[in-house]
């Protein structure tokens, strides 16, 4: 198979949960050997997160960590030891790229940070990956996912109008900013094999959490602007909006989300098969959309179309008429979507302990790089040996090694 986009880029990846393990799958899954260093009879916090295969928790079987850690080595290192930190240390000196997601001086009390390794890596690019930056007064600050949506989203708008505001689900943030950390570190690794001024410049990429979030475009630029101008702040509107058809309805086989209201309106119309009923010109009206009492009389006609449509079929009659819409999928109906497994969104791949595994696979497509998932999650502490020989330890070194509690 010819070369990866990233083929021959060694990767020394010092991060766990999400934000950091998922911008070195990218590095990884694109044919950079990414080596990661967990702790020894513990490992990445994520292997202690669900889903888990029966609900039954598995160190080895955790869906978040066996997506987020394809294609990677892993070996176990005490960091607090001796010996631990020189085996980093001579994994740090052949290394391209370093990413830690550490609290900030937790490298530097290992001997491992930047200005440590940069003596004996000129050329190397570390990326430090934490939730309020590697300076200031708020960096050794605790966060997650949902503080940050408080303090850099638009959490005021969302959520149920008589609620308090309420996160969106998932870790969006901490994925976003594990992709913002990867650009990142990928643009200084350019810089410092192919530097203009032709010397070699390694650099400390610093990727604050919480700075990601507030440079995310989302729904929070668009209420910084209304609120410039109007003063108002973001409403939270009851569910389905005060505006038809808007919001999340049911239909034949689940629920299938429909923004086709306002100026999508006409396209609606003709979605249901212009019905002579909403022809009349009281539904064209400036004020028709926010008409309470249009809204309950529209619905007396949408709510027993819409009933008596599949998912696939209302996506297929709304995307004829371009209103914007679509199905609210099951894990099982992507996992069957025809034509997300034609374009080969998936990957099916064996994992020596959870087993024959189909997860997501590429994010993206390059015309002249070949794409493949080369190998699953690793267990823990798998390629102890195997990186361990490469730097010139014996097998006795290596069992005395464990018997220290080093890997």
């Amino acid at each position: 198979m010819a070369d990866r986009a990233l083929s021959g880029i060694k990767v020394l990846d010092f991060t766990q949960h999400v934000a950091g393990p998922y911008c070195t799958k990218v590095m990884a899954d694109q044919g950079a050997d990414v080596i990661k260093v967990e702790r020894p009879g513990v490992g990445d916090v994520a292997r202690r997160s669900g889903p888990y295969p029966g609900d039954t928790p598995h160190a080895e079987k955790s869906g978040l960590f066996l997506h987020l850690n394809t294609s990677k080595r892993s070996v176990t290192l005490d960091l607090a030891s001796a010996a631990g930190r020189n085996i980093a240390l001579q994994l740090a000196a052949d290394a391209d790229i370093v990413v830690e997601s550490f609290r900030p001086g937790t490298m530097e009390s290992f001997g491992l940070d930047y200005q440590s390794l940069k003596t004996i890596n000129p050329n190397l690019v570390m990326t430090s990956i934490s939730n309020f930056g590697q300076t200031g007064p708020y960096r050794e600050y605790r966060g997650a996912d949902i503080v940050f949506y408080g303090m850099g989203g638009e959490m005021f708008g969302t959520g149920l109008a008589d609620r308090e505001p309420i996160k969106l689900g998932q870790n969006v943030i901490l994925y976003q900013a594990g992709a913002t950390a990867s650009v990142a570190t990928l643009g200084a690794l350019f810089l410092a094999q192919d530097p203009a001024d032709g010397q070699a410049l390694g650099q400390h990429v610093d990727v604050s959490l919480m700075e990601t979030q507030i440079g995310s475009i989302d729904r929070r630029m668009t209420a910084l602007i209304a609120y410039q101008y109007t003063g108002e702040t973001s409403k939270r509107e009851h569910y389905g909006g005060s505006s038809y058809p808007n919001g999340i309805y049911p239909c034949e086989d689940g629920y299938f989300a429909l923004a086709g209201s306002r100026v999508y309106f006409p396209r609606s119309v003709r979605m249901l098969g212009s019905p002579q009923e909403l022809e009349d010109p009281k539904w064209h009206t400036p004020g028709a959309q926010t008409d309470p009492y249009l809204k309950e009389e529209f619905e007396e006609l949408f709510l027993p179309w819409i009933l008596s449509q599949s998912k696939q079929q209302a996506w297929a009659a709304a995307q004829q008429q371009r209103v914007l819409s679509g199905p609210l999928n099951t894990m099982e109906d992507l996992s069957d979507e025809p034509f997300f497994n034609q374009r080969g969104v998936f990957d099916q791949i064996d994992h020596p302990v959870a087993g024959l595994l189909k997860q997501p696979g590429r994010p993206f497509l390059m015309s002249e790089s070949p794409w493949e998932l080369p190998s699953p999650a690793p267990t823990l502490g798998q390629h102890n040996h195997e990186i361990l020989a490469d730097l010139g330890y014996s097998n006795p070194d290596i069992v005395r090694l464990r018997q220290m509690g080093v890997i």
